[in-house]
């Protein structure tokens, strides 16, 4: 150093916990200073209600408490360990905060930032996956290095050494993780709209500053089939465990994200509202506040998402193919098929009869935890090229194209390693030009036909 020490750095991390802050920032702060091997790590915190130093000290870092958030006590603290770098993890601590300190200290500063603040640093760390480095424009100095994205998401050496293994999904396994302080106390909500759900096990991810713990306690109790999990060192083998999670748009959908665990993300803070919005916009599941009947909705598409299958035409029982054809003759889909008369029996069984011979087709029927869900087919199959996608739900029930939509792309993008999927969909059929239009098809052409104008809609593996 510039002092004479010896060439270890003094890092040290600005970040409080408590029952009200959370515990988010601190956890991912002892992520980061793990990176630092060989450096002198130290903490300046402040003893608040419900924290959490004790995972500090558990670390092997020092602590230094502070009294206040005062810019003054805490300059006094960088220049007691004269410290290189400075990490700041504090929404409370703001561009003239941080400018103080850098005309006081000089020191490197590297701010944690979630909700595209204004800042006077060296660094700036947004390391969620809706992280997007265009909009600090005109936020920080020219110079500051922006690092954003899943790139820089902070995982715990236990997400890696879990990843990537199968997950089982014979039963239905539930992760519900609303923060370590559950701020809005939603995890006893939660809990109650899983009631009507059968054959279900739930894991609570909870910590000692959560102020209703007595009552999640008592209330857990009472079922054999929810267990709490207070303060975990083992999130990664609960992910890998579920097979879908319940949780807030926050540091955690990082690390359900990079396990691949499906989840549902309930907003509860305004400074989720970036992934909120991120996971809105690529088809995620989210709910922007708790509700009890959306929450439900939402469960019962993601237990069909997780426990359903598609099952190849040619393997289908008589009455299975039947069903199919009825859906088929049903006014609500053959209105929008290019061939609007009525199919035979006959005329049924022999096309799917013929399939048995045919390699540039494929149809699956979607069947759910309880019901049948509805049709995919691909045709016109050109290996690692293209292909065209047909898809229609099962008319009695709603709310499952996308969920249609994502297994045919999962199947053709991945199985059969296509390059580019295509769909012909009439031009008054705006429902189903919403869904393709909220995969990222988009449309090149517009044709038509005996029955009206149809719009050509291409997705390429590359824009899914």
């Amino acid at each position: 150093s510039s002092k004479g020490r010896l060439l270890v750095q003094n890092i040290l991390f600005r970040a409080d916990s408590s029952s009200t802050i959370g515990t988010g920032h601190i956890m991912r702060d002892l992520v980061l200073a793990s990176k630092y091997k060989n450096a002198n790590i130290i903490f300046a915190t402040q003893n608040l209600d419900g924290n959490i130093n004790s995972k500090i000290k558990e670390a092997g870092y020092k602590i230094e408490l502070l009294l206040s958030n005062d810019v003054a006590e805490f300059i006094t603290v960088v220049k007691k360990y004269e410290a290189d770098l400075i990490v700041i993890d504090n929404y409370t601590i703001d561009f003239k905060y941080e400018q103080r300190l850098k005309e006081k200290t000089g020191v490197k500063i590297l701010a944690f930032d979630d909700t595209y603040e204004r800042h006077h640093c060296d660094i700036v760390l947004n390391h969620n996956i809706s992280a997007d480095k265009t909009k600090y424009k005109g936020l920080v100095p020219s110079t500051c290095e922006l690092q954003c994205g899943s790139k820089y998401t902070l995982l715990r050496d236990e997400f890696y050494q879990e990843y990537p293994k199968q997950r089982d999904t014979k039963d239905i396994n539930i992760l519900i993780a609303m923060g370590g302080v559950d701020s809005r106390e939603l995890n006893i909500k939660i809990l109650d709209a899983l009631k009507s759900f059968e054959n279900i096990n739930l894991d609570v991810l909870t910590t000692t500053a959560n102020k209703s713990l007595s009552d999640l306690k008592s209330y857990a109790a009472d079922f054999d089939n929810i267990t709490l999990h207070i303060n975990s060192s083992e999130v990664a083998k609960l992910m890998h465990k579920n097979d879908f999670a319940i949780l807030t748009p926050s540091v955690t959908v990082n690390e359900a994200y990079f396990m691949k665990l499906p989840f549902i993300a309930i907003k509860t803070e305004d400074n989720q509202i970036d992934i909120y919005n991120y996971l809105k916009n690529n088809n995620f599941s989210v709910l922007d506040h708790f509700n009890a009947k959306l929450l439900d909705k939402e469960i019962e598409h993601m237990v069909n998402r997780v426990h359903s299958k598609l099952i190849n035409f040619t393997q289908l029982t008589l009455d299975e193919k039947k069903m199919v054809l009825e859906w088929r003759n049903s006014e609500a889909i053959k209105k929008w098929m290019y061939n609007r008369s009525d199919i035979t029996l006959k005329e049924h069984l022999d096309y799917l009869e013929s399939l048995n011979t045919k390699e540039d087709r494929v149809y699956f029927l979607l069947k759910g935890s309880r019901d049948y869900l509805g049709v995919v087919d691909l045709t016109d199959i050109e290996k690692e090229k293209s292909t065209e996608l047909g898809i229609y739900t099962n008319p009695e029930l709603k709310g499952y194209g996308a969920l249609l939509m994502s297994k045919i792309i999962e199947y053709a993008f991945g199985e059969l390693n296509l390059k580019t999927l295509r769909a012909n969909v009439y031009n008054d059929n705006l429902k189903a030009i919403t869904l393709y239009e909220r995969f990222n098809f988009k449309t090149v052409d517009i044709v038509e036909d005996k029955n009206g104008k149809l719009q050509s809609m291409e997705l390429k593996n590359e824009d899914r």
